[in-house]
């Protein structure tokens, strides 16, 4: 449990405390705004992995596997924005709304999260604070700017899932997820579909847009930006090869 000389402050810009936000090729002119959520599974030295040991800390519960060299590669293809977290989301979930059950999981799929269990408000306070909102805001201030220059944003975030899931198998290479962005979502399927022979690509799978979400809701429709989620089977992208491949496809839909 961290200290209470930390619970207010600030994470410090260094290795065991990041910013919670990476911007790449902010410049991008791409209208298209990337946004990885699940990016990455650091912890502070502090938190003792959460009572996790390292293996627990690199399986999908901690981050998104592949996610994040996914993005990187897409932000060069298109030459578009990406926004990046630099916290694992067992910390606090960027893609939940604060207050929500799994904002800060007591059990991510079957796993206990020993760490997250009877926390003080002033410790739930300190991972809003420090790594939930920095990303959110800096995610709305990009958009104001773009909005105030009268530049549109498109909205897409990546995200990747399991391959099997409490024993289910899910047979789909990726899923694309969308509330608002029917046409944009379905568009970006049937691109996908034709990039490789036999991929299998469906519309809102493995999951749903819900009262769950956070970035979609309210980066995108919300603020009536076209805006989908794209979430791509984690052994297709847990390599370089497989990351890149897939940033090619997805390069080739969204460009579409």
């Amino acid at each position: 449990m961290p200290n209470s000389r930390m619970q207010h402050e600030p994470a410090l810009d260094n290795a065991d405390w990041p910013p919670a936000l990476e911007i790449v090729n902010q410049a991008g002119r791409s209208p298209i705004v990337l946004i990885c959520e699940h990016a990455s599974n650091h912890m502070p030295a502090e938190y003792g992995g959460l009572g996790l040991g390292p293996v627990d800390l690199g399986r999908h519960i901690a981050w998104d596997v592949g996610a994040a060299e996914v993005t990187r590669h897409l932000a060069r293809l298109l030459d578009a924005p990406a926004f990046l977290a630099g916290y694992s989301r067992l910390l606090i979930d960027l893609n939940r709304p604060l207050g929500a059950a799994s904002s800060i999981p007591l059990v991510s799929e079957a796993t206990p999260i020993p760490g997250n269990h009877d926390l003080a408000p002033a410790e739930r306070e300190r991972r809003e604070a420090v790594m939930f909102q920095p990303f959110h805001r800096g995610v709305a201030h990009f958009l104001d700017a773009r909005q105030a220059r009268g530049e549109g944003s498109v909205i897409v975030a990546i995200h990747s899932y399991t391959p099997v899931f409490h024993g289910k198998q899910r047979p789909w290479h990726a899923g694309v997820l969308f509330a608002q962005a029917a046409s944009m979502g379905q568009k970006v399927i049937e691109a996908l579909r034709a990039a490789a022979p036999g991929l299998l690509v469906e519309a809102n799978v493995p999951y749903v847009i819900d009262g769950n979400d956070y970035a979609i809701p309210v980066h995108g429709d919300q603020r009536g930006h076209p805006a989908i989620l794209i979430e791509i089977r984690n052994d297709l992208i847990a390599t370089p090869d497989g990351a890149e491949r897939w940033a090619g496809y997805l390069a080739g839909a969204l460009s579409a």
